[in-house]
């Protein structure tokens, strides 16, 4: 089964994340060993769980590299009306932005590999933990809670390109669950609810044990790249919000925002650069070399932008005083390339014919692209979870109860809106205003983020791009579009006679 390749003896190297380490513990990896003698002890266990946040970096899933882009960072919104493709590469990530999407293809393929690679190596830590670690069980619970909100997350994740639905009771197609280290271990596809019953249950699960452990598994103030009882609860309160469990989500995302405040109007800008911690509840740690999540916006080749801001985007900014504005998007010079052809409409910026080439200036989507915007900065840490994005959270799910709980909604939108934007003066809302002007606030707040194709999908909304010159761009998505959900990949129903016959509607 495809999902079930992986090299054991790399996973286990306590380089891969953060810390150095010169020894990989042997381990079998065609299993001639028992699985009850894989680990000897507990620190042989946290250096595989080391492992398993490593693979989050990995091409496919939020790191980017040649011609695949984090699927689960930048993809989301190059692949809707946040983000524009330029023409300025050789027309990477087609596919992806006009949804020519077939089972064959690797980048699909690619996506759906990364995360059942770190699935498995959830369930490497997972193998027989509790025998090995008897005597110490808060030092188990520590690491299997981390080990099963990782495996929790990855279906998750999966969930939201490939369910067919985000209803909580849906029967429509999930995904494959998988929950053994095991390549005799050949699961069929759930449907939605089957997998939602099985994410929530490791969710909790993680949540118990990461309230009964040995030593805090971060440092919050110097590290939030492990994940603790905070990181859960975020996971959490995202997870009821795609399941419309919306008391839920509204009191996780308290717990949240009741201990991890907003950053203030002086701190945001550090958040970005790594200087900052406030308001970062989990963030995927990147080092020089160990690739970036930025590749798929800018080239590092060249002073190329492959993606840029929409226009639209851009105007939904209070330019002069939202702080999120000069933080996130910058202007930038790069040589003009020929044949002459506009970047896109909406700006003044035109490519012409010259020679010797002259300098032009446009807009970059500085949030991602650092180090001048001349390439991606690999050093910068993915910021997966935040407290914007609880505050959000919470307003949408306050707003979808109605009545009391649509006035607190409307509070938290306030409250987010008021430490973005200078002068800011407090809106009056309810209904359906309301709930648009949420969504409004989830692109500004959360652009380049990995939210925009999920958020218009489990809203059941339209893809309405701005009109556009490359002829490889489309620009409409429908709400009942198969496109919505991937083909699952051909070399995994290959692979798997259990899923067969399975195959997403439609492809």
């Amino acid at each position: 089964m495809k999902i079930n390749k992986f090299f054991i003896g790399l996973s286990l190297s306590c380089a891969m994340v953060f810390t150095a380490c010169e020894d990989i513990i042997d381990v079998d990896p065609e299993f001639q060993k028992e699985r009850s003698q894989i680990f000897k002890n507990l620190e042989e266990y946290e250096y595989a769980l080391t492992g398993a946040y490593s693979l989050f970096r990995q091409t496919g899933y939020f790191g980017s590299g040649g011609q695949t882009t984090g699927s689960w960072s930048v993809l989301p919104d190059m692949m809707t009306d946040n983000l524009v493709q330029t023409g300025e590469d050789l027309g990477n990530w087609t596919n992806q932005v006009n949804y020519f999407y077939a089972s064959d293809d690797s980048d699909i393929e690619i996506a759906w590999t990364a995360a059942y690679g770190v699935i498995n190596q959830a369930n490497l830590v997972l193998t027989n933990i509790d025998q090995i670690g008897a005597s110490e069980p808060k030092r188990v619970n520590r690491i299997k809670g981390q080990a099963l909100a990782i495996r929790a997350m990855a279906h998750f994740d999966l969930l939201r390109y490939w369910g067919e639905s985000y209803e909580r009771n849906s029967a429509a197609k999930g995904v494959p669950y998988k929950t053994e280290f095991s390549p005799e271990e050949l699961p069929a596809r759930l449907s939605v609810k089957e997998t939602y019953d099985k994410i929530f249950q490791d969710m909790t699960a993680a949540e118990a044990a990461l309230s009964d452990i040995d030593v805090p598994s971060i440092n919050a103030a110097t590290n939030r790249g492990y994940i603790d009882l905070l990181v859960v609860r975020a996971l959490m309160a995202r997870m009821n919000l795609y399941a419309k469990e919306y008391a839920a989500a509204e009191n996780y995302a308290t717990l949240v925002i009741d201990a991890k405040p907003l950053a203030s109007k002086t701190e945001f800008p550090g958040v970005w650069s790594d200087a900052s911690l406030a308001e970062v509840i989990w963030s995927v740690t990147f080092s020089a070399g160990q690739g970036d999540f930025g590749s798929g916006i800018h080239a590092a080749s060249s002073n190329r932008n492959r993606f840029r801001p929409s226009q639209e985007l851009l105007d939904l900014y209070d330019a002069e005083n939202d702080i999120r504005f000069p933080v996130y998007f910058a202007t930038r010079q790069s040589q003009n390339v020929t044949p002459a052809r506009t970047i896109y409409p909406g700006t003044p910026l035109v490519y012409t014919n010259a020679n010797p080439p002259v300098l032009i200036t446009r807009r970059i989507l500085y949030k991602i692209v650092r180090t001048n915007g001349t390439r991606y900065d690999n050093q910068l840490n993915w910021k997966a979870l935040r407290t914007g994005e609880m505050y959000l959270i919470r307003a949408e799910a306050r707003a979808m109860q109605g009545g009391a709980k649509a006035v607190l909604g409307l509070a938290d939108l306030n409250t987010l809106r008021a430490a973005r934007i200078n002068n800011y003066v407090p809106v009056v809302l309810a209904g359906q205003n309301l709930l648009d002007a949420i969504e409004d606030e989830r692109r500004r707040e959360l652009v380049g983020e990995g939210h925009r194709w999920f958020d218009l999908k489990r809203t059941n909304r339209v893809i309405d791009r701005e009109d556009v010159t490359l002829n490889f761009t489309a620009e409409q998505l429908d709400p009942n579009a198969r496109e919505w959900t991937w083909p699952i990949p051909q070399v995994e129903i290959d692979a798997n006679e259990n899923i067969r016959g399975q195959q997403t509607e439609g492809y």
